[in-house]
Parts: C-alpha cells; structure tokens; sequence
C-alpha cells in the first residue's frame, strides 16, 4: 500500500498525478476497503407511479384519440378526439399505475443503491512500490 484516501476523487488524482510523471500506472490499483451499501431515497413511490402512468396515459390516449377521429362522424372534430383522447389516458394511465404498484408489492420508495468504500487505498508491484511513494510524497506535498 502506497496510500490511503477517504475518497475515490482524490485517490483517482494521485494515480493522475503519477500518470503525469511518467509512472507505469498499469502497476497500480485503488482497492476500496470497508465497503457498504449506500442507497439514497429520491421520492415517493406512489408519486413516481402516478406520474409515469400518466406520462404514459397522454401518449397512448392522444394517439387513440388521433386515430379515432376519421371514424367519426363528419361534424367531429379531430382536435376534440385527441384532447378526449388524452384526458382518458392521463385518468387511466394514472389508474393503471397505483394498480401496478401495489400489485408488485412496491416499497414505497425510489431510490439509488450504490457500493461505496471507507477508504480507498493506492497499491503497487512491490518493484515499482518505493518509487509510487515518492511520487505520492510529492503529491501530498503539493495538496
């Protein structure tokens, strides 16, 4: 091990900073230590489905309604089939989307699930290991 950072930035810079010297960084690794499940909550299920229902209502009615117009009467109006048209998909795109929702036994929650370390360590070959730790002597000089 030729250094430690609490962070990946800064353990990915040093390796940069040795990629700038002209180190064979092919020699080198960042092992992350401690790792943990990190997942961070973005919304509200029940929301999401809502919202993606709907998006998906407006699609699929404003193309019902568009295709629907020729097939009406001659005093039918394209423009009212397709504004019909989407207010039923957004209403039962909505629909549809709390029931898939509860049918597939949601959470309740949107998140993001990401593997993150304690620490990140800078390791080496053991031929090329002194020469690393200078360059990162000189680089912790310098930060």
């Amino acid at each position: 091990m030729i250094g430690t950072y609490f962070t990946a930035e800064p353990a990915r810079a040093a390796v940069g900073f040795m990629v700038g010297n002209g180190f064979p960084v092919e020699r080198t690794s960042i092992v992350g230590r401690d790792l943990h499940l990190e997942e961070t909550v973005l919304s509200c299920a029940t929301a999401h489905a809502a919202r993606s229902g709907a998006l998906t209502g407006v699609w699929f009615g404003l193309l019902s309604g568009l295709l629907a117009a020729p097939l009406a009467r001659p005093s039918g109006s394209a423009l009212g089939f397709a504004f019909g048209g989407l207010l039923y998909g957004v209403l039962f795109g909505v629909v549809f989307g709390l029931i898939s929702l509860t049918t597939r036994g949601g959470h309740g929650l949107v998140s993001r699930q990401a593997v993150v370390a304690d620490r990140y360590d800078i390791v080496a070959d053991i031929a090329v290991a002194n020469d690393a730790r200078n360059l990162l002597a000189r680089y912790n000089w310098r930060h």
